[in-house]
């Protein structure tokens, strides 16, 4: 039996845009419902454990969720729901305590498997050792980055050694661990050499989930536009881009391309915010979209002349994907990371080269543009990654580590 952590997902409900680790656990969640009839779900209480959700409440949720995120629901009225049922999910849990949710894991025939699939209370390394200590269960573990450990002046404060912990009970308790990339499996293992540990580590690149047929396939905006989907924070080098535009809108005037951000405004960004709500050049030609659905964002999506992507530190790249999916191409950092997620396709730039930037711009903005021609040449080939490839290799780590002596 698997018993999925929903614990991020709950705390999202009401959130109009899901971020790029949303994205993974709700995959996962509906992956499992799909799939697996013996599955169940489990959340954080109040109390500081573990608690049981019951399958049709956790299914309600999941497909409400989904439904909002892609667009498939009347957004303000279905929002309220969702947070209605993310309560009944954790009240669920919380009346029916760890206590119960241990000992359906300690009745089970077979070794259960306590899959968290977000960095979601890895912090409280209590959780996990009463769960090992209480009962045969396994621990698969996915791991997303360990940027803030890497990049801590890209952080919140602290968030640099709470990412810490969260890296040192994911290795210390895991039976098996899952990444999405080469790189944060070379970022993990020098956590695993220092604990001793022999946890498998799973590569497993994301799959691409979004619409690729609209109803309404009209262009988005009436003159040439880039598209930015990410958080806004500081290590996505917003600021290169709002600098850059401020210059171009000075210069060209009204034929100056657009640049729409897609995101959630986030913590520390008082520079980019700043230069979006108060300076006078970017107005009518910066477009800021906080909260948006899949089918809107993808309408925006497939009528740009290029995504941009010049952060300086990413765990796997999902907006790559994401504009490759629709056919879109990609100017974005060159980091290994987007490296490996954008292979021959992409188009990369040091993030800190200005000049470089303007002049991928200007031409991706052409209608004639070589630049871009040639990299929709390489996208034709382009081959996405499948959410079904990744359950495979996933189901069979799983499966495997069910049969396999606990490590302890």
């Amino acid at each position: 039996m698997i018993a999925l952590d929903l614990s991020r997902l709950l705390s999202r409900a009401g959130r109009g845009t899901p971020t790029g680790i949303d994205r993974v656990e709700l995959a996962y969640a509906e992956h499992l419902i799909a799939a697996d009839p013996a599955a169940c779900f489990v959340t954080t209480t109040g109390l500081g454990g573990l608690g049981l959700v019951p399958r049709n409440r956790a299914e309600e949720f999941v497909a409400a969720i989904a439904a909002v995120w892609r667009g498939d629901a009347d957004t303000t009225a279905d929002d309220r729901e969702v947070r209605r049922l993310a309560r009944s999910c954790r009240f669920a849990a919380l009346t029916g305590g760890e206590r119960r949710f241990l000992a359906t894991f300690r009745q089970r025939a077979e070794p259960p498997v306590y899959l968290l699939v977000s960095h979601h209370h890895l912090e409280k390394p209590a959780i996990l050792a009463r769960l090992k200590a209480r009962s045969p269960a396994r621990f698969v573990c996915l791991i997303h980055d360990l940027i803030p450990i890497e990049y801590p002046e890209y952080a919140k404060p602290g968030q640099a050694e709470n990412h810490r912990r969260r890296i040192e009970t994911a290795v210390r308790f895991a039976d098996a661990l899952i990444v999405n990339s080469s790189g944060t499996r070379d970022a993990l293992q020098p956590y695993i050499e220092r604990a001793g540990r022999k946890s498998p580590v799973l590569v497993a690149p994301l799959g691409l989930d979004l619409p690729t047929r609209l109803v309404d396939s009209r262009p988005a905006l009436d003159k040439p536009y880039f598209v930015y989907i990410g958080t806004i924070e500081a290590r996505k080098n917003h600021l290169l881009l709002l600098n850059l535009w401020r210059r171009l809108a000075t210069e060209l005037g009204a034929s100056v391309p657009l640049l729409v951000l897609i995101g959630q405004r986030g913590w520390e960004t008082e520079n980019v915010v700043d230069m979006l709500d108060r300076c006078p050049a970017l107005r009518g030609t910066v477009i800021e979209h906080n909260s948006l659905s899949d089918t809107e964002m993808v309408r925006l999506l497939k009528g740009a002349r290029a995504l941009l992507l010049p952060s300086f530190a990413e765990g796997f790249g999902f907006p790559l994907i994401e504009a490759f999916g629709v056919g879109v191409p990609a100017l974005c950092s060159d980091i290994p990371a987007l490296r490996e997620t954008g292979g021959a396709v992409a188009e990369y730039l040091d993030p800190l080269d200005g000049p470089g930037w303007r002049a991928a711009i200007l031409d991706y903005s052409a209608a004639d543009s070589p630049r871009r021609t040639a990299q929709l040449e390489r996208l034709a080939g382009w081959q996405p990654p499948l959410w079904q490839d990744h359950f495979a290799s996933v189901d069979r780590l799983i499966a495997e580590t069910a049969a396999a002596p606990r490590l302890d």
